[in-house]
């Protein structure tokens, strides 16, 4: 079924950006898998091509384009090109309206010119040790000591952690009886503030995860983003367009998935003919397209109603968990089609299966957004 999201503006930025993919990162995805991170070269390069913080004003640098499915563009060309990873997704989805919103004219005067030339790559600390989904649960605190705020925490799992030039972090600042929470930048080189050593996982290896730890870490009160206390609130507001962005990286694996498996068993022959003459093979084909054409729909719907203000929490959620759920039955049923070669790394397809896995944890576990649905829908 055709598809009516993009216009035509949106299919030239399209291939202005797979072309700047395939000159600039599918050379290299072998390269970064080994590093653990991409180069910094290509982030500096596609901040010169006006791929990063374009929907910040001109005169911080970006193109002042508010229109998530440029967004979503990038995201299912980062998908097709086989690079792992979420540098695109991380700067310009989700932490791009926490800089460009929450921020003052100082503070974007500060910030913004560097996030947009390359210069300021940017992790956003949120998940604890013991505080993922359950953000309200943060332990790390920042006390006001004269015009300084004193930082004490761990957060984990924090994506370009090892390699952010600062992060936005969220801290219990103690407003409303010990409940309130701000978000505050800290830049990298702040006495008492160290980047961890990127962690090993199974997937998405080529996007550096570490911890942040901050000890005794001073920052000024100036770097507190938003209102003090409302930190939490701020997040909250924000996870529907990050968990969006997870759905539409589902939908494209799942999608690009397919089609590597579509390609293999036309050529694959087993008993004196191709894999797809059978009827098994066939049947789990159609399931799998229509799955990915229903969610389709209805993530580029979501797409929509983020861009008109209308997407709701539940809704985003719902789209989340259903993609992701929808992403890995795909994936792993395409690897099937492969036989023992799906389960072999040169094969693009066991790289898909492996980097997928964490789409149903981060963002929300999926357990947690089919909570958020369900009690929304009990609610209304």
């Amino acid at each position: 079924m055709r598809r009516t999201l993009y216009t035509d503006e949106h299919e030239a930025f399209r291939s202005a950006f797979r072309t700047f993919l395939d000159r600039e990162a599918v050379p290299n995805v072998e390269k970064w898998e080994q590093a653990g991170t991409v180069d910094r070269a290509f982030i500096t390069s596609a901040a010169k091509s006006g791929f990063l913080g374009f929907e910040f004003d001109a005169e911080y640098g970006g193109l002042g384009i508010a229109d998530f499915r440029y967004n979503a563009v990038m995201t299912e060309e980062v998908v097709a090109s086989g690079m792992a990873g979420d540098t695109f997704s991380m700067q310009n989805d989700i932490i791009v309206p926490y800089l460009r919103d929450l921020t003052d004219d100082d503070q974007k005067a500060r910030w913004l010119p560097k996030f947009t030339s390359g210069d300021c790559v940017t992790a956003l600390g949120m998940t604890e040790p013991g505080a993922g989904s359950d953000l309200a649960s943060i332990r790390t605190t920042a006390r006001r000591d004269g015009d300084d705020l004193v930082i004490d925490g761990t957060k984990t799992f924090i994506t370009s952690g090892a390699t952010c030039d600062m992060a936005i972090v969220l801290v219990r600042t103690g407003e409303r009886d010990g409940r309130g929470t701000s978000f505050v930048v800290v830049e990298a080189g702040t006495p008492g503030f160290e980047r961890g050593r990127p962690m090993h996982k199974i997937g998405r290896k080529a996007q550096d995860t570490a911890e942040l730890v901050f000890t005794n870490c001073r920052v000024p009160v100036s770097n507190i983003i938003d209102e003090p206390g409302r930190g939490f609130g701020s997040a909250v507001a924000n996870l529907p367009r990050e968990r969006l962005s997870i759905a539409v990286a589902a939908v494209a694996s799942a999608a690009h998935a397919l089609t590597l498996a579509l390609n293999h068993v036309r050529d694959r022959v087993a008993f004196g003919a191709p894999l797809s003459d059978l009827q098994s093979v066939r049947m789990a084909i159609a399931d799998m397209h229509t799955d990915i054409q229903v969610l389709q729909h209805y993530v580029d719907r979501c797409v929509l109603a983020l861009d008109s203000g209308e997407l709701t929490a539940d809704d985003a959620a719902g789209a989340k968990y259903k993609a992701t759920e929808l992403q890995w039955d795909v994936v792993d049923r395409c690897l099937q089609l492969f036989g023992g070669y799906g389960y072999m790394e040169e094969y693009p397809i066991a790289r898909i299966w492996r980097d997928a896995r964490i789409q149903r944890i981060y963002g929300g576990a999926n357990e947690v957004m089919k909570d958020l649905v369900g009690r929304a829908v009990v609610a209304r």
